[in-house]
């Protein structure tokens, strides 16, 4: 709904004012039952009306205030009822003014001063019309949005709800890198090991030669394992290149193909880039295992104060938004006060964006 003028804006207020009355009645009847949520639920709906009526952002309240502001209301609902009326009336009487001026009835005289009176009138409803709609707007505000001390308290619990999350992502990135290096790299290189003892002993020097190379083609691997984990604990090519360089690296492992298109001029604080950069390796080694895309697209640019990323491909879809790698990293991204967001219909690919202040 667009609701441009005040006296559209209040008349519509009106008519909801009404409702909201009727609503409220009712509520009363029905909030000693079971039908509490509902009650509620109806109630979240109204006040998210309102404010769209009233163009103010929506706001998410629970609890009793939302039926304070409801019954508050009912007094700009009933001013917006009587200016409305008047202007209606108004408009009435000018019409039977110039009726009568056409028909001859009235004197050009009588009319002008008809007109001045209704002029004065109709600057006198349309200043209360305004007012109301001040009024409507400040109980809005006032009643709805929180206060200083709550925006603290509500930080103070996502501050609290955040730490916790990231400990729980340390953790288990944690158990996930000593899983890596005891069931992959430890065990290769005990292979490695074997086989060198195994080429010390052997007295054919052609089957020592093969036991040699063996143990060089899992040497080679071991450090490569061991890379990849040295990556997961921090990524030390962003100590010496951007983050566009970092992910080059990355895409060039990759078993998908990987397009980066970066364009950012200056480069964002270390830990926007660290915290981008999990994500990203996160997101293309998903879309490699689970998803059977074939590519994979990457956007970083500079949108106002943030650093946005967008990460796509032509995947199955159907991500799990409640799965631990994807929940480890909307907690990640949510201790720098960033916004995370999936959308992965099935069928359809999956998009990641993620934007992180950088002031």
């Amino acid at each position: 709904m667009r609701v441009g003028r005040p006296p559209a804006v209040v008349a519509f207020g009106a008519l909801s004012g009404a409702a909201e009355a009727v609503f409220l009645v009712l509520a009363g009847l029905v909030w000693p039952t079971r039908g509490r949520a509902v009650v509620l639920e109806a109630a979240q709906g109204l006040v998210a009306w309102e404010r769209r009526r009233l163009r103010l952002p929506p706001v998410r309240v629970r609890g009793p205030r939302v039926f304070g502001y409801l019954g508050a209301r009912l007094a700009p609902a009933v001013l917006g009822a009587v200016t409305s009326g008047l202007l209606v009336v108004g408009l009435v009487l000018a019409g039977i003014v110039t009726r009568a001026l056409v028909a001859g009835r009235m004197s050009a005289g009588e009319a002008l001063l008809q007109v001045v009176i209704g002029g004065l009138l109709l600057a006198l409803n349309i200043q209360a019309i305004g007012s109301v709609l001040e009024l409507d707007r400040w109980l809005a505000r006032n009643l709805l949005e929180p206060g200083r001390r709550e925006e603290l308290e509500q930080r103070i619990s996502e501050l609290t709800t955040t730490r916790a999350g990231v400990m729980s992502a340390v953790d288990a990135e944690r158990r996930r890198i000593e899983r890596d290096l005891h069931d992959g790299l430890q065990q290769r290189l005990v292979s490695l090991g074997l086989l060198l003892g195994r080429a010390r002993r052997s007295r054919d020097p052609d089957q020592a030669a093969r036991l040699l190379t063996q143990a060089h083609g899992d040497a080679t691997r071991a450090l490569d394992e061991l890379r990849e984990v040295a990556w997961r604990v921090y990524p030390s090519a962003l100590d010496h290149g951007t983050l566009d360089d970092a992910l080059s690296m990355v895409a060039h492992r990759s078993a998908v193909p990987v397009r980066i298109d970066y364009r950012l001029t200056e480069r964002p604080p270390p830990p926007v880039e660290t915290a981008l950069y999990f994500v990203a390796c996160e997101a293309i080694t998903n879309a490699a295992k689970h998803s059977g895309a074939t590519v994979i697209h990457i956007d970083i640019t500079r949108r106002g104060t943030e650093v946005e990323m967008r990460l796509r491909d032509d995947g199955q879809g159907g991500a799990d938004p409640y799965g631990s790698g994807l929940q480890g990293l909307a907690r990640r991204v949510a201790a720098l006060d960033g916004r995370f967001a999936l959308d992965s219909p099935p069928g359809a690919g999956t998009m990641i964006q993620v934007g992180l202040p950088c002031e």
